[in-house]
This record gives C-alpha cells, sequence and structure tokens, in this order.
C-alpha cells in the first residue's frame, strides 16, 4: 500500500502530461535558422535624409559602406505646369556625406534619391 502511495502521484502527472494535446505543451522558442551575417561586399547604400523648404529641396546621404553609391536627386513638383527635375548623378564614395539640391517654381509634390553601384 505504501509503494502505491508513492508511485501514485508521479505516475498520475506523467499520464496527464501526455494525454495533453500537441497545441498545449510548451515549445523552445528557437529561430528556425541563425541569420547570416551579410558579407561586406552586399553592404551598399548611403543613407539619405531630404528636407522641403517652400520650393526648395535639399537632400544630406551619407555612405558608410566600402562600396560607392551613385546618387540622384529627383523632384516632383505639385503644378502640372511645373518641370520635375532629376538632378545629375553624384558618386559617395566611402565614408562621404553629399550634399543634393534642387528646387521647384511653386510647390514641390514629391521627393525621393536613387541609387546604383557603380
Amino acid at each position: 500500500m505504501r509503494l502505491f502511495r508513492s508511485v501514485a502521484p508521479p505516475t498520475v502527472a506523467v499520464c496527464l502530461v501526455l494525454s495533453l494535446p500537441y497545441d498545449a505543451l510548451s515549445h523552445a522558442r528557437v529561430p528556425a535558422r541563425p541569420a547570416a551575417a551579410a558579407a561586406p561586399e552586399d553592404l551598399f547604400g548611403a543613407e539619405c535624409r531630404t528636407t522641403v523648404d517652400g520650393s526648395e529641396v535639399t537632400a544630406y546621404c551619407h555612405n558608410p559602406y566600402a562600396a560607392v553609391d551613385r546618387v540622384r536627386l529627383h523632384i516632383e513638383c505639385a503644378r502640372w505646369w511645373d518641370l520635375d527635375t532629376d538632378g545629375p548623378p553624384a558618386d559617395a564614395g566611402p565614408a562621404v556625406t553629399m550634399r543634393l539640391t534642387g528646387r521647384c517654381w511653386k510647390e514641390v509634390g514629391a521627393v525621393w534619391v536613387s541609387h546604383q553601384r557603380v
């Protein structure tokens, strides 16, 4: 009788755990695959910040990587008669900060900077 009382609680606990549905069991939070580190030659692209002040646009682009990034400022003006502009391409070398400027006659509709590997 004493053996039954000492073995019964662990046996009941094991039976209850085994009878739980699979979804109710806890799972370890481990990523499926380890994230691969990017190779230095894969790192590319200058970080650009644009500001619009009335009809004038200024973009500052900083390239923290070893690859040269050819950046170009694009301005879309809000008025239909105002000419949209694509600035000349400029090469942003490693650890270089560049200033790109442009303008519309009236309001600015949209601004973006394009990037190209050299």
